[in-house]
């Protein structure tokens, strides 16, 4: 997603795919205050425990940490407060249904810029198993033992 023009990726949770299987990503908005946009522009920004949250027909992203900006003083805000995502209402709601599904859940996976605006991907995930992620492991081993071995007969 990074190659496209007039996107830069700012934080990517690897954890969310290690824990979850992601099946659909929604693009949103976030809510930011005073110093917290300073701060997320020169990357200071983390969602490795980050989750979301629907209530009352809005979503929210608890855990999200937006480090104070240096030079803020006073407009600073605490890092770890809940953040408001921007979507549309019907979006919000079509996924709330999805949610009610057994074992799923919201789990924000990237934070970038598009252009100039800050925008949160949040994937609709289902949590894998012990023995699914004994698998990808499994899968990893394989292919870069695969590579190796290619890379090793080329030369």
């Amino acid at each position: 997603m990074a190659d496209h023009r007039g996107i830069k990726v700012i934080a990517n949770n690897k954890k969310a795919h290690h824990d979850y299987f992601i099946e659909e990503t929604y693009e949103c908005g976030i809510e930011l205050k005073g110093t917290e946009v300073k701060s997320v522009r020169m990357g200071k920004c983390s969602i490795r425990e980050a989750f979301v949250r629907i209530e009352d027909g809005q979503m929210y992203i608890y855990g999200m940490h937006i480090s104070p900006y240096e030079k803020g003083n006073i407009f600073n805000r605490d890092p770890l407060r809940v953040r408001r995502l921007l979507m549309h209402r019907k979006e919000i709601r079509r996924i709330e249904q999805k949610i009610r599904e057994k074992g799923m859940t919201l789990v924000p996976t990237e934070v970038y810029f598009k252009d100039a605006l800050i925008k949160v991907q949040v994937g609709l995930a289902r949590g894998k198993k012990l023995y699914d992620k004994r698998a990808d492991i499994a899968k990893k081993d394989l292919r870069r033992s695969t590579e190796r071995s290619f890379k090793v007969q080329n030369i």
